[in-house]
């Protein structure tokens, strides 16, 4: 039988390239390989999104998202974690098992509070309802960017004392990380995020593009200056594109003899070159709605079927049932 991969994305904005080379290009790329379960983490976008009707509104886009970028439903099980219920059942029964010293070393816990965030409780336990997310499919492999290994090591050690205390039950999951990107930049340095504000939108319009690009910063370095790649915030984002271009630019850096606006207009024309089919065929299924709803109602059936399956046995190895 092939492994199970699992993985999701929060609909609490619109995709951007960094969604896309940091995790969702792995789901289209891998789908012929594995048993794929991919779920829209509405639970989980509530700890920011606190408006219903945007909610709803970004869940079907990301929806789309995912059928344009190529995610085949005949091949993955797209579905929303909500019409999965069980999936917080299970979170509160690891957090019996789980202590509040663990849950605040998690690294996006200690990130909200040293920005003087009012933390809410459902951030706090963020990493526990991922971790019933990814044991409640049997996930073998999970598809994160470096920044998320945390919560699968949490993961990993949530099923490991539950197998402890109650008998195996739960299979161990691996991390699967791509080693030439690990971390996408945006375009302020810092990790591409929603939350930064510093995207470049996987299916943004031409203009939305560029105005993104030409506003990441430089160093005063002339045209006529060698440049160091490696630092270059710009240089960080043409890397998504290799090819014998890419190459033919790091040696003209290092050399000397480009421009840094040169250098941003060949990433406008890379990128837009890059999104236009995709948004091409995103806008073809934006035309028809219902037939997305149609998808993901059917892949809540096929997940609820797994959830319920592996729920029955976590509760009667928990004492649950009578």
């Amino acid at each position: 039988m092939r492994k199970t991969l699992l993985s999701g994305v929060q609909p609490s904005g619109t995709a951007h390239i960094g969604n896309y080379f940091g995790a969702m290009r792995q789901f289209v790329d891998r789908q012929g390989d594995y048993r794929q379960f991919i779920f829209i983490a509405n639970y989980h976008a509530l700890t920011s999104v606190s408006d219903g009707a945007l909610l709803q509104k970004l869940t079907l886009e990301l929806a789309m998202d995912y059928l344009a970028i190529g995610v085949d439903p005949k091949k993955t099980t797209i579905f929303l974690q909500s019409d999965v219920p069980e999936v917080t059942e299970l979170a509160w029964i690891f957090n019996t098992i789980t202590t509040v010293p663990y849950l605040a070393r998690a690294t996006s816990f200690k990130d909200a509070e040293a920005k003087n965030k009012e933390v809410n409780v459902g951030l706090f336990d963020y990493p526990i309802l991922m971790a019933a997310d990814i044991l409640m499919y049997n996930a073998d492999v999970v598809p994160v960017g470096l920044d998320q290994k945390q919560h699968i090591e949490i993961a990993r050690d949530t099923a490991q004392k539950f197998n402890r205390i109650f008998g195996e039950t739960f299979k161990i999951p691996e991390p699967m990380i791509l080693e030439k990107v690990k971390t996408v930049p945006g375009t302020d340095g810092r990790k591409m995020s929603k939350s930064y504000g510093n995207v470049i939108g996987l299916f943004a319009s031409d203009e939305e593009i560029k105005k993104a690009v030409m506003s990441i910063p430089t160093d005063s370095k002339v045209v006529e200056e060698p440049k160091n790649p490696s630092e270059c915030k710009v240089f960080a984002l043409h890397e998504l594109f290799p090819g014998a271009d890419l190459e033919a630019l790091r040696t003209r850096y290092l050399a000397g003899g480009v421009g840094y606006k040169e250098s941003k207009d060949l990433l406008v024309e890379k990128i837009i070159a890059f999104v236009s089919p995709m948004r091409a065929r995103r806008e073809e299924i934006a035309r028809n709605p219902d037939a997305v709803l149609k998808i993901l109602r059917d892949g809540g059936e096929v997940a609820l079927a797994q959830a319920q399956k592996t729920m029955q046995e976590v509760r009667k190895k928990a004492g649950l049932i009578l």
